[in-house]
């Protein structure tokens, strides 16, 4: 007999071994606290206030599309911080970039600045010895989102404890909100890590993210204090074997200097020092996109509920939005799977005369096949219906081979945002799909302005267009041999139209693997 199919079984058993003896402190404390007072005594801080003066009761946003203008405001916000920094991620990497925004919200504890950071524990691995080190600083505070109940758990560890407790282990924290001095926040759908800002050599995820000043801002940061002080959130030191200790605080300063010494050398900042050359989007002084606007969070009580509740959740709110379109909704879904009841919703609007556009991912540009899955099943028909699918095409030349480690090729989208009639848009961090809308939770802004909606819609187009999408079309019955309809993918190539009449860029060994996975009853999981 295989020894795998023996190893397997027993290291099972000591995963459930090592979850029945939790290592969670039964003494630990967990001490409340709230965001600190808008404060406008920094210069870049004063420039903000003169800017809301003239627009009282509005918000101000810009948007982020470049990866690097992303990162880059974000240290921008952490470097001028005078007060305060709470940020808040389903994922933030121990690598270069992961490393440099920890290095900079170090700086920033030793000049006095509080910093909270609340991370979900799902995706925490090697991170956590970086995460305890910080936490032993007297400014910093790190907590964990519905963490294991064993501080760093081995593989088969991690797999009791779902089996044990999947229901909750199921429903993560997928917010994401950078906020400075309470005076302006990043939103969107970006979290910390390279990927994320064009920093890996293999797949980087197309993303956007807004820089926010105004009342939206404030907003932020009472849905930041929700999460901070629910039953949820647990402190790092709620755990035994916490590596909190002044000793280890001194080597991941350590650590953090040379490696950001090291980033500043690296040939990424100084392309960053061409693409930027007046510095970050963040630093600047100009115009704002200026509009009513709204943070949208669902509340952390969500992951406890047993069924769907609409009133802890945004998507009633955002439903509210495109209820009203008359002529156009633009989506933005890396992962798209909206179901019978958001097919036929989609379909209805398509019907009412509505262009209903909806970009998301490719099989060969996907990081999730499984997610994929899930959005073949209902390609046909809402195309059939009336909606327009555009796949981002991942980079030129590559092709996307089975992922059993879940990457892509070349260039991903990871953006999640709509726009209704050029006039309303939503930037945040929910895909249409079963798990932001059940088991995750989810923000972002909402916000009634044209210009910064129209600038999403430029986003849209430039990655909808034949250079970097296939636009999906279904052949009518009589188009196709099988007497059945079909679907074809067009784009461009060197100026000429190409077509597909399958899956573009992706192998065979990956058509299949996302074949198998739609035979499984995995849809309300994705």
């Amino acid at each position: 007999m295989n020894a795998t199919y023996v190893r397997a079984p027993l290291l099972l058993m000591l995963g459930i071994a090592v979850s029945a003896c939790s290592s969670l402190r039964s003494d630990f404390v967990k001490t409340p606290s709230q965001a600190l007072p808008p404060a406008f005594d920094t210069p870049s801080a004063r420039y903000v206030q003169s800017e809301l003066e003239e627009h009282r009761g509005l918000s101000g946003f810009r948007l982020l599309t470049g990866s690097t203008n992303a990162l880059m405001s974000r240290i921008a916000l952490i470097d001028h911080a005078e007060h305060s920094i709470d940020l808040q991620y389903y994922i933030f990497e121990n690598d270069a970039t992961g490393r440099l925004v920890a290095q900079r919200l170090l700086a920033a504890a030793d000049r006095g600045v509080r910093v909270r950071m609340l991370l979900d524990d799902l995706g925490l691995d090697h991170e956590d010895h970086m995460l305890d080190a910080l936490d032993a600083h007297p400014n910093i505070k790190v907590r964990l989102f519905n963490p294991f109940n064993t501080r760093d758990p081995s593989l088969p560890s991690k797999i009791a404890q779902f089996i044990l407790e999947g229901q909750r282990l199921n429903r993560r924290m997928h917010n994401k909100s950078l906020i400075a001095d309470n005076a302006a926040a990043i939103v969107g759908g970006r979290n910390i890590g390279d990927g994320y800002f064009d920093a890996r050599n293999d797949t980087n995820f197309r993303d956007l993210d807004v820089i926010a000043v105004g009342p939206v801002v404030t907003q932020a940061s009472s849905a930041f204090d929700d999460y901070w002080n629910s039953d949820a959130a647990f402190p790092v030191t709620a755990f035994r074997n916490t590596r909190n200790t002044d000793a280890d605080l001194v080597k991941v300063r350590a650590a953090l200097a040379h490696d950001a010494r090291k980033f500043a050398d690296s040939d990424y900042a100084q392309a960053s020092l061409e693409k930027l050359p007046y510095g970050a989007t963040a630093d600047r002084r100009g115009e704002w996109f200026w509009g009513s606007g709204n943070l949208l969070a669902d509340l952390p009580e969500k992951i406890k509920a047993e069924s769907d509740t609409p009133e802890l959740r945004i998507g009633p709110q955002l439903k509210s939005v495109t209820d009203v379109a008359s002529t156009e909704v633009l989506l933005i879904s890396p992962y798209f799977v909206p179901g019978e009841k958001g097919t036929n919703y989609l379909i209805g609007l398509a019907q009412r005369g509505v262009a209903v556009k909806v970009l998301t991912n490719s099989l060969a540009s996907t990081d999730e096949p499984a997610a994929h899955a899930g959005y073949e099943h209902y390609r046909n028909r809402l195309l059939a219906g009336g909606v327009q699918l555009f796949e981002l095409r991942p980079a030129a030349g590559e092709k996307q081979s089975a992922t059993a480690a879940g990457a892509s090729s070349g260039v991903s989208l990871h953006a999640k945002a709509f726009v209704v009639d050029r006039r309303y848009v939503f930037v945040g961090s929910m895909n249409m799909d079963p798990r932001s809308k059940l088991l995750n939770t989810e923000m972002g802004v909402m916000v009634d302005c044209p210009g910064l909606a129209g600038a999403v819609a430029q986003f849209f187009a430039t990655a909808s267009s034949p250079a970097n999408a296939f636009h999906v079309e279904l052949l009518p019955a009589t188009d196709a041999a099988s007497g059945h309809a079909r679907l074809t993918w067009v784009s461009e190539s060197n100026g000429a139209t190409v077509t597909y009449d399958h899956d573009p860029d992706a192998t065979r060994s990956r058509r299949l693997e996302v074949s198998l996975l739609r035979l499984l009853p995995i849809e309300g999981l994705l």
